[in-house]
């Protein structure tokens, strides 16, 4: 999060598309100067009066006001909430919320009450159970989080769930995807040179069978400044495109991973925004629960670019009921 009376070229940019849409929110100082996300803290914030209003709801399964309390206070605010709640009722609101909703809206507000990396490590958890694996999934999320976090989400994945994630990886895909996979759950920043790092790449297309070993050294030990430079010299010295270049070398489950992988270095809200326009809840909810404290007003310009349709009118298209209201309200506003 960024202090001070500075803040970064892409904030300045989201921050002026979004401004003359939506003049309350961004009253906030918090929001301004700290954050791109779309939901910030509550500034009249009172978790006792919280507490109180979501019990009386719960007791009249009230969704409207659950809905209200719930997106409009960030997560932090929400632990809080829940730890007040059950101070004065002795219940676990997560537990309460299961008894008085159901369907998609019960999935989501329990989805915003987890802490954030518990999310990470639920989402993980989610995409390998079950008969099959959501492989893009897996890719998007380990991705789009730095080493750092991914650390923390597996401390939280093994306490939550008493299995290790890396096995878990290994037993759910094969391959060079795995191996791609656990490059990436174990990524830390290693100072290449980029002319160096273009000949390997390069070099590794020249057998009848590309080499999927230096594209998961490189693209999971540098960072995305420098890749992007491997990347624009790779095309140049191929005269291919890079995604022309996967497309046609690479094959199955470890094709899918490094072209995700690939378009979140170059550009991962505009790859976030191709995810949301999937039809499955899933996948849109996943995206707006994780990054809607994060980045999700850069997504959200990004999905417009795309689509030249606001990611606020598409989602009134593709959902109903106080379960889209809860989404619209994580959203925000119209672009």
């Amino acid at each position: 999060m960024q202090n001070g009376k500075t803040f970064s070229a892409a904030t300045a940019f989201c921050y002026s598309l979004n401004k003359a849409m939506d003049p309350e929110y961004f009253k906030s100082y918090e929001m301004c100067w700290g954050t791109l996300g779309t939901v910030r803290p509550f500034s009249n914030f009172h978790p006792d009066r919280d507490a109180m209003e979501i019990q009386a709801a719960l007791e009249k399964k009230d969704a409207v006001t659950l809905v209200r309390i719930l997106t409009n206070r960030n997560n932090a605010q929400r632990q809080v909430i829940a730890q007040t709640f059950k101070e004065i009722t002795q219940k676990d609101l997560a537990t309460a919320l299961k008894k008085a909703l159901s369907g998609e809206l019960e999935v989501l507000l329990l989805e915003l009450l987890m802490p954030p990396l518990q999310y990470e490590a639920y989402r993980l958890q989610q995409a390998m159970a079950g008969l099959g694996t959501d492989e893009e999934t897996l890719m998007e999320i380990l991705s789009t989080r730095s080493g750092k976090q991914l650390q923390e989400v597996s401390a939280v994945y093994q306490d939550l769930y008493k299995k290790d994630l890396e096995k878990e990886l290994k037993g759910e895909t094969s391959g060079d995807f795995t191996k791609l996979l656990l490059a990436l759950l174990k990524k830390e920043n290693v100072v290449g040179v980029a002319q160096r790092d273009i000949k390997s790449l390069s070099a590794s297309l020249n057998g009848k069978k590309a080499d999927a070993g230096p594209w998961i050294d490189i693209l999971t030990s540098r960072d995305s400044d420098h890749l992007n430079k491997v990347l624009m010299g790779l095309e140049l010295e191929t005269g291919q495109m890079v995604d022309q270049i996967v497309e046609k070398r690479f094959t199955g489950d470890f094709r899918l991973g490094l072209n995700v992988l690939v378009q979140c270095i170059q550009n991962p809200d505009v790859y976030l925004a191709k995810r949301l326009t999937s039809t499955k809840t899933p996948i849109v909810q996943g995206i707006m629960v994780s990054h809607c404290e994060e980045d999700l007003l850069c997504i959200r310009a990004a999905y417009h670019k795309l689509t030249g349709t606001s990611l606020y009118t598409a989602l009134q298209k593709q959902f109903k009921g106080d379960h889209l209201q809860a989404l619209l309200a994580i959203c925000r506003s119209e672009d």
